[in-house]
């Protein structure tokens, strides 16, 4: 099906940056969100509404008693494909069900509109591979909200080691833990396509790992269910093999109560642990405007430790509001895309090669995304 073409002509790959009139703002893109379940309510509509440059102009939700509880001004539209029609909206943004990903994502580019997809990018890699060629026909941007690149904690790991703190890593551990031991009653627990938490979660602890060590060389994956009722795996125990012994360690559980860092990081100089996760979630929970006093602003330091001594490292504030400053930049000409769909790519290639992992019991090597 051809593409149409969108309400505006945004320079993807200029020759020089867009230049704008410093006195007077550029016009706002207009953004279009598809779902308001906790990802849109909680991340998405909030964060868009607080980048400069973009205007929340729309959401598609059956609850619009709900959207208009939060955001009064904003028009709601019952379903999917009548805000997608909308002449005025310039990006998409999918917060949906992971098996709407690709097919919402597919009718946004067609329709001439730039698209945002949250995690997992698709549910699987030649789902994720189809929207990138259609992205690329449509001459439309395409991105994936890995937001967690701009967290509080992992900023400050990812400084600690380009600064040289632990020297050469050989082993790093990331951890996202938490405590429900009640089965919910949500896709994301269920038995449809793209649920459990390796999908839900998984995505954050390879992207992150990828944007510090790049692809690796084999993946070894674990997944169980230990919840009494659990429908879907609850827990993900990955590990991803490197050159010259580096051993990235990626989990994630429902029944840890506490005592679980975020971050270990082992190296030839010494090592690192960050105990507490970042805190926007928390603060979006809250109801805390992005931007406000406060976002973002992590208290619990890094603890370095070496054979002679022990000291606390400044954690830096982390801020998710990055991701959509870059969209908005890219889609001026003014700035790269905040997560390439090679990028996507990559962490959809670290996912499918665990699910193999563990449904084998076997390695699985020669992680590779593919053109």
């Amino acid at each position: 099906m051809p593409c149409s073409r969108g309400r505006t002509r945004l320079a993807l790959h200029p020759k020089a940056p867009e230049r704008f009139d410093c006195t007077m703002p550029p016009t706002p893109l207009r953004v279009g969100l598809i779902g308001y379940g906790y990802a849109g309510k909680t991340f998405h509509a909030p964060l868009i509404a607080a980048t400069p440059g973009l205007q929340l102009a729309g959401v598609a939700s059956s609850d619009a008693a709900k959207v208009r509880a939060d955001w009064p001004r904003v028009d709601v539209a019952a379903d999917a494909q009548t805000l997608i029609a909308r002449g005025d909206i310039d990006l998409i943004v999918i917060a949906t069900p992971n098996e709407t990903h690709a097919p919402l994502a597919h009718a946004a580019l067609r329709a001439g509109k730039h698209v945002v997809v949250d995690k997992p990018f698709a549910l699987n890699l030649d789902e994720a591979r189809e929207l990138v060629a259609a992205a690329h026909a449509c001459d439309r941007l395409l991105s994936v909200f890995h937001n967690r690149r701009w967290d509080s904690d992992f900023l400050g790991v990812k400084q600690a080691i380009a600064d040289g703190r632990v020297g050469r890593v050989v082993h790093f551990e990331s951890h996202i833990d938490r405590y429900r031991p009640d089965v919910r009653r949500r896709w994301r627990e269920g038995t449809g396509p793209g649920a459990g938490l390796w999908f839900d979660l998984g995505p954050h602890l390879i992207d992150q790992a990828l944007q510090l060590f790049g692809p690796p060389a084999r993946v070894q994956a674990n997944l169980a269910m230990q919840r009494a009722g659990a429908l879907s795996e609850d827990w993900a125990h990955v590990v991803l093999d490197y050159a010259h012994g580096l051993r990235v360690i990626l989990h994630a559980g429902m029944l840890v109560a506490g005592a679980s860092p975020r971050f270990v990081v082992h190296g030839e100089r010494g090592s690192l642990v960050k105990r507490e996760a970042d805190r926007q979630e928390a603060q979006l929970k809250a109801g805390i405007v992005p931007g406000a006093d406060g976002w973002g602003v992590d208290p619990d330091p890094l603890r370095f430790f070496d054979i002679d001594a022990t000291c606390d490292i400044a954690t830096p504030p982390g801020d998710q509001r990055r991701y959509y400053l870059g969209v908005e930049r890219a889609l001026r000409g003014a700035g790269p895309n905040p997560v390439t769909p090679g990028e996507a790519l990559a962490v959809m290639a670290v996912l499918e090669s665990a699910r193999q992992s563990a449904r084998e019991g076997r390695s699985v090597t020669g992680v590779d995304p593919g053109p």
